[in-house]
């Protein structure tokens, strides 16, 4: 491999790592992780990632925020080259492509389509990745660390074990404004706000279907992906 090679592949490599940290912002899960980075081409003209989707119709609004998070964080990467993110397959790759390109927001892109801006949409999805990984962690310490469910409103961020879990709470806190300090409650509300200790088995099942809904709709949605694009599953 000569130098050039292996300058483009060091570049391509970093653009990998840099991706991987975008999430599909409904099924909160790395781009790259679902599949849905195509190919990275590194040349002397530009650094160009593409995307794929599992089916031709998926929805504008996460399409466009998938494409423009994913140009986002290549320009963070590399301030200095000339970046671009090509959307492939999609009925409205064109319309998406053009503004993502041209660093249009989506409301300019979609006037008449637009219900609201982008950020609302987040602030959902967000609230339910972190109900998700209360999920996760709630799981985690009552099977694994015996705490008691009736005590899980006591836990504060301090008394959790370092362990997987404990930092991917600590990334939806963060991602919603939530204090991370040892001291804070580990069962809070999107708000901040701590959970009704009154109504706490209703609210630990309402995070569990959360957390299976995000999930199965992620297993659903790489299973299209690699039917689309006749691809095996993992490990085969």
């Amino acid at each position: 491999m000569n130098s050039t090679a292996t300058r483009f592949r060091a570049i391509e490599d970093r653009a990998w790592k840099a991706l991987s940290a975008v999430t599909d912002p409904e099924l909160d899960e790395s781009l790259t992780t679902l599949g849905f980075v195509g190919t990275v081409e590194a040349s002397d003209e530009f650094l160009t990632a593409t995307l794929r989707l599992p089916t031709a119709f998926c929805s504008p609004n996460f399409a466009f925020m998938m494409a423009a998070d994913s140009a986002d964080a290549l320009r963070a990467e590399f301030p200095e080259m000339s970046t671009r993110v090509v959307l492939e397959g999609n009925a409205d790759s064109e319309r998406i492509n053009s503004a993502v390109a041209a660093g249009v927001g989506f409301t300019d892109a979609y006037p008449v389509e637009a219900a609201g801006d982008l950020e609302d949409l987040r602030a959902v999805f967000r609230s339910k990745a972190h109900l998700a990984s209360l999920d996760r962690l709630i799981s985690k310490l009552v099977s694994t660390h015996a705490v008691l469910p009736e005590l899980l409103p006591t836990i504060r961020l301090v008394d959790v074990p370092e362990m997987h879990e404990r930092e991917a709470l600590l990334r939806r806190r963060n991602d919603l404004g939530i204090s991370i300090d040892d001291n804070a409650f580990v069962l809070v509300n999107a708000d901040g706000s701590r959970w009704d200790i009154n109504d706490l088995a209703v609210q630990i099942r309402f995070a569990k279907a959360t957390r299976i809904s995000i999930e199965g709709n992620a297993h659903f949605c790489s299973g299209l992906l690699r039917t689309r694009y006749d691809e095996p599953p993992p490990g085969h």
